[in-house]
């Protein structure tokens, strides 16, 4: 895995072992089209939910995002890859469950990008979609990837999708207020 673009284009990412189960990084073509479909993040505040690797939230500080929180219970690869990158005065990681520290959060995020494990989906969607709204900054967009079969269904405004073999984007925008 590396970074797609930006200042730190070209850099490696550490990842998991093949076959591990534990953390699924979003590829790196993956990650080239969602940045292609949101266009300029220059300046933005971004939230990483579910960030195993952290690779979503550093590709969007390595295009101009301003600062990024990554939130996950296993954080040691995303300390790892923002450590190795430099990244430790915009990026900010934090070990939690991610319901937890939605509850617990008071900032807005311009790009909330949430991918739970696909195993998982299902039971956190009625939390989610509750919480999440209420972090998302007016004029944010929130990315969901999902299991293409069986997708993160929220209430926000849907903007746009793209499916990749069995891997479902979704871009929803914040709801009007």
């Amino acid at each position: 895995m590396r970074v797609v673009a930006g200042e730190l284009k070209g850099r490696r990412l550490a990842s998991p072992p093949r076959g591990s189960a534990a953390v699924r990084p979003t590829a790196d073509r993956v990650r080239e089209a969602l940045f292609s479909m949101l266009g300029d993040v220059g300046g933005t505040a971004v939230l990483d939910l579910f960030c195993g690797t952290g690779a979503l939230a550093i590709e969007a500080v390595s295009r101009g995002g301003a600062a990024a929180t990554l939130v996950d219970r296993r954080t040691s690869l995303a300390r790892r890859n923002v450590a190795h990158l430099g990244l430790a005065d915009r990026c900010d990681v934090v070990r939690s469950d991610v319901i937890s520290y939605l509850r617990r959060a008071a900032a807005r995020w311009d790009l909330i990008f949430c991918d739970p494990p696909y195993r998982l989906a299902d039971r956190l969607e009625g939390e989610l979609d509750s919480l999440i709204p209420e972090r998302l900054a007016e004029g944010g967009r929130l990315i969901t990837e999902g299991a293409a079969r069986r997708p993160l269904t929220l209430g926000l405004p849907l903007l746009a999708e793209r499916r990749f073999g069995d891997t479902l984007i979704r871009i929803h925008g914040a709801a009007t207020r």
